[in-house]
């Protein structure tokens, strides 16, 4: 194929696709998912999802007037296509990368992009205030939300729905549905009705029959019989029907991979004056048979080929995977004991937990909130339940964590999964939970240095019998060398290496950042003293006195300065003579996409930098 022959290279906005015909829009289709395929597989990102969607972007973007008309992605890992044809074509290929493109909606990337969108459930919400203030401003611009079904049983999601109906004329509401859970005999019924359904004809002709009764004076008794009858009629075969009583109209489901049946619905749902739910059904992965099979698996990923669909093979130990290891071996000990997780089952290491106590084990979708109540609830009950979240999620449900759990003094126990930075992003950076949770009472804050420590405080935290947080980030969970085995004692930290010219405290893995810092002291000359923190609340505050009284204290952590280890150990010594003190961690400014490493270097956050900072302070304290 020659480039002239590449339609995807000629569009360099919405506008460009509108003129294409359905057979030049099915092979612009096939060209984007092919572009997908490439980039994500060099890059790493989001693949299942946004193979998913490309039919039904293009659609979106062919009826609506973008960017006058907004569409708003909930979660916004789906959003590839919506990217390639509306300007960033080109900045595509370098999709998560440090200072390239944004694999999440960003406003400040593009404005096609009207809201930022990285945690389920928030589309409805943000589409309803977008269109409410649009009827404010006398404007008549359009507002869709493209929601998939899993975020679609989020409370969030439930409340946006519920309150549509006021201010939101013409809202639209896109159910993008990937579970294929329509059964065939109720499911040809209802597209085939859908099809008269939808039309924009149809809804000329109720309009039609309601005028034409009400200017009689018995019509209007006749119109309302013959109303009630149609929505008994389809509430019977249609699956729309708890959308219907919401106030929406419902259209669907529709074939999310039929551009032209997508068009054809999306414009006569233009003319509805009621909110309007549409229907979608796609199939994740679609066009790439790897992803097709194992959805999920290729839902994010790293790099990997794309002619075979593999990864590169990893022979360490994840704190995902030693997690899931340590928290069988404690349900084999206790039967007592679940785990609870929020549509993350592979993610947090819970898939084995599952097969080996499938009645023990709860996927509540995503829905946080009711996760940590419902984990409240079997606390209360008497059992003792582990839930396991991502750092970035946990922020969702935090006057719940207060609410139900701290408040109570319930035994639950917290796993908090991908702690500190990542890829992905400010939306997903694990870099704020802590200053949140510090403050909360009853709660004891743990993070393990490695997999052993990891399966220690878990132990731990079974006989604690109190809330308690066990917070880990992505990657290695390999054992320490020289870093020991002291036993855990509550509020105690770890003396991993011992000398008298500057004190590194390491908070949770940044004992390995610490241990680096020490050896290259070491070279130089000086002697470090390394502590494995362990904890951060209750605190090791008698330690940090006496090592603040002769040697400077340098801190690190994996998380924002203000609100975690630097933060303590500012409020320990803020009226205690000392030999100075410097954080390491992350700011209060917005961190973007890349990788930790770039981050690291870019905010230097590195053992280089950290090792020039400690001898300098050294040499100012003699």
């Amino acid at each position: 194929m020659t480039e002239s022959d590449n339609i995807l290279e000629k569009i360099e906005s919405p506008a460009d696709i509108r003129g294409l015909s359905l057979a030049e829009l099915e092979k612009l289709s096939a060209e984007i998912r092919a572009r997908i395929i490439s980039v994500v597989a060099r890059n790493g990102g989001h693949l299942a999802p946004n193979l998913g969607v490309v039919e039904l972007t293009l659609a979106l973007h062919s009826v609506f007037d973008t960017p006058n008309d907004k569409i708003v992605w909930d979660v916004g890992h789906q959003t590839y296509t919506h990217k390639l044809i509306s300007g960033r074509r080109e900045n595509f290929e370098t999709l998560r990368q440090f200072g390239g493109c944004s694999g999440f909606p960003n406003p400040g990337e593009s404005e096609y992009d009207c809201f930022i969108a990285g945690h389920g459930g928030t589309a409805i919400s943000a589409a309803t205030g977008l269109k409410a203030a649009a009827e404010l401003r006398g404007s008549n611009e359009r507002v869709v939300a493209v929601v998939g079904d899993g975020s679609f049983n989020c409370g969030i999601s439930l409340e946006g729905l519920n309150n549509a109906r006021v201010g939101c004329r013409g809202l639209i509401v896109v159910l993008n549905d990937n579970k294929m859970s329509i059964s065939p005999n109720v499911g040809a019924m209802a597209r085939h009705l859908n099809h008269l359904i939808s039309a924009a004809g149809y809804i000329r002709f109720r309009s039609s029959i309601k005028d034409l009764f009400l200017r009689f004076r018995s019509g209007k008794g006749v119109y309302r019989f013959i109303s009630r009858t149609m929505r008994s009629f389809k509430t019977l075969i249609l699956p729309g029907s708890v959308f219907e009583a919401l106030g929406f109209r419902y259209m669907g489901p529709i074939n999310g991979h039929d551009i032209d049946a997508l068009k054809r619905t999306l414009k006569a749902a233009q003319n509805s004056t009621k909110p309007v739910l549409v229907h979608v059904l796609t199939g994740k992965g679609r066009g790439y048979q790897p992803a097709e099979a194992a959805p999920e698996k290729f839902h994010g990923l790293s790099p990997f080929n794309a002619d075979t669909g593999k990864s590169p093979e990893h022979n360490t130990m994840t704190f995902s995977d030693a997690f899931g290891e340590a928290v069988v071996n404690l349900a084999e000990k206790h039967d007592d004991v679940t785990a609870i997780t929020a549509a993350m089952s592979a993610g947090t290491g819970l898939a084995g937990f599952s097969k080996k106590f499938p009645r023990r084990f709860y996927d509540v979708g995503i829905a946080e909130g009711h996760a940590v109540v419902f984990a409240a609830g079997q606390a209360a009950g008497g059992m003792r339940p582990v839930i396991a979240l991502y750092a970035t999620f946990v922020q969702r449900a935090l006057d719940c964590l207060f609410h139900d759990v701290c408040l109570q003094n319930l035994p639950v126990i917290f796993a908090i999964d991908r702690a500190g930075v990542v890829e992905d992003g400010p939306t997903h950076h694990g870099i704020h939970d802590l200053s949140f949770m510090r403050t909360m009472p009853n709660l004891t804050i743990m993070a393990p240095a490695d997999k052993n420590e990891l399966a220690e405080m878990l132990e731990f935290s079974y006989a604690l019998a109190s809330p308690v947080v066990i917070r880990y980030p992505r990657g290695s969970a390999e054992s320490i060398l020289g870093m020991g085995n002291t036993p855990l004692e509550l509020g105690r930290a770890q003396s991993v290496r011992e000398g008298g010219d500057i004190a590194l405290w390491a908070w949770g893995r940044e004992l390995v950042t610490a241990l680096q810092v020490a050896d290259e002291l070491a070279v130089q000359g000086f002697k470090a003293t390394v502590v494995n923190t362990r904890f951060l609340k209750p605190f090791d505050d008698e330690l940090l006195k006496k090592h603040a009284a002769t040697m400077p204290i340098i801190t690190l952590e994996n998380n924002q300065i203000g609100g975690g280890l630097g933060a303590q150990t500012d409020e320990v010594l803020i009226n205690f003579k000392h030999c100075g003190v410097r954080h390491f961690g992350w700011g209060v400014e917005i961190l973007p996409h890349g990788s930790v490493q770039q981050l690291r270097e870019e905010n230097n956050f590195t053992a280089e930098y950290i090792t020039a900072t400690a001898i300098d302070m050294i040499k100012k304290s003699k």
